[in-house]
C-alpha cells in the first residue's frame, strides 16, 4: 500500500536527485523520495518523541482541562 503525495521542491534539489537516480545510486525517484523520508522520521523520532513528552508534562503539571 502507498499514498501518493504532491509537492514543490526546488530546482537545485531536484537536479542532485535526478542525478543520483542517473548514475545509478538509487533506482527511481520514488525510491529515493521515500528513503529520504525513512532516514529523517528516524533520525528525528527521539527528538519528536521527548518535545511530546515535555508538553505532556507540562499539560499535566499547568494544563487546564
Amino acid at each position: 500500500m502507498s499514498t501518493l503525495i504532491k509537492t514543490e521542491i526546488p530546482d537545485q534539489l531536484w537536479q542532485q536527485a535526478q542525478n543520483m537516480v542517473e548514475q545509478g545510486w538509487i533506482d527511481n525517484m520514488d525510491a529515493l523520495i521515500a528513503e529520504a523520508m525513512r532516514r529523517y522520521i528516524e533520525s528525528h523520532q527521539q527528538t519528536i518523541s521527548e518535545r511530546f513528552i515535555r508538553e505532556d508534562i507540562d499539560w499535566g503539571l499547568h494544563g487546564k482541562d
